[in-house]
């Protein structure tokens, strides 16, 4: 079973230091482990190359198998924990969604569903559904996730934001052109997306990034810290509507211009077709549904 369970971890990796890592083991014992099962079966389940290995493709089609087993061990072993998790909603979502937008709301969830308990896992990594013992996960991109039902929750759009006490400081930014007098504070938590403007391209698209140096200002990986250096007069952040809103409605934020971009990746409740019916479940996504509804002022109709 160590055998297996090491073959599986380097397997889906591809690398016998990760897997080592994730086993808690050293990159000795990982491929001493699958040297004595490659023994055991007679069949080379990895090719050996300078500073990596590669799967053989015998190895390659039984992954799948091996992967599904381990996980179903993993979800039977996972009843022990708790006989009767029906009331439990396991959720994963990004960190600042979940500071900005979901914890914010949670209270009205628990109200309406006062039989309910959410727990919220929040991370930057996509979570694996059955592994991390996720119910539903909230993700923002563009909805295309194999293997999982999903539900668009919110669009989403960007736009220049500043601090009410930066403005009295430093006086008002009635025009793009104003920006050069303030400092920028970058959200660098959608990098990965080339269709998302940083403020180069949106200074650009506004005509004046000859008059506006974009590679000014403080930095951040997550949004929700972008946001809150913005609040604190830290300078001018180049926002997203759908973390920033509760900031805006309570005077933390002025918007600028009266100007946003529509982005073009959204908020997606996504969850394992399994349990999508489940009673917590929809009860947890229409929820979210008619929360994101009632932000913009329109009606859910389920």
């Amino acid at each position: 079973m160590n055998a297996l369970r090491a073959f599986e971890a380097a397997a889906r990796h591809e690398s016998f230091k990760a897997a080592a890592e994730e086993l808690s083991v050293t990159p000795a014992a990982v491929g001493h482990q699958i040297r004595t099962l490659e023994d055991y079966l007679g069949v080379e389940l990895f090719t050996r190359l300078n500073r990596s290995v590669e799967l053989t493709d015998r190895a390659r089609r039984v992954l799948p198998g091996l992967t599904a087993a381990f996980d179903s061990m993993v979800d039977t072993l996972a009843i022990l924990d708790d006989p009767d998790e029906s009331h439990v909603i396991n959720v994963s979502t990004v960190p600042s969604f979940a500071v900005k937008w979901l914890i914010p709301r949670l209270e009205r969830f628990n109200r309406s569903y006062p039989d309910y308990d959410v727990r919220i896992s929040a991370s930057v990594d996509l979570a694996d559904f059955r592994r991390d013992h996720i119910d539903c996960s909230i993700r923002f991109g563009r909805g295309i996730y194999p293997g999982l039902k999903v539900w668009k929750i919110l669009d989403d759009t960007i736009l220049p934001a500043a601090s009410p006490s930066l403005l009295e400081q430093q006086g008002p930014a009635e025009s793009p052109a104003d920006l050069a007098r303030f400092a920028l504070v970058h959200d660098d938590s959608l990098r990965f997306d080339p269709m998302t403007p940083d403020w180069r391209a949106w200074l650009t698209a506004a005509g004046v990034d000859d008059i506006v140096d974009w590679r000014r200002g403080a930095h951040f990986s997550f949004a929700d810290h972008a946001l809150q250096a913005a609040i604190d007069g830290v300078g001018i952040v180049l926002a997203r509507r759908s973390i920033a809103e509760q900031d805006i409605a309570d005077g933390r934020l002025v918007p600028l211009f009266a100007t946003e971009q529509p982005l073009t990746m959204s908020y997606w409740f996504a969850t394992v077709p399994e349990k999508a019916e489940q009673p917590r479940i929809v009860a947890f996504r229409d929820w979210m549904l008619a929360e994101a509804a009632e932000e913009r002022g329109v009606t859910h109709g389920g």
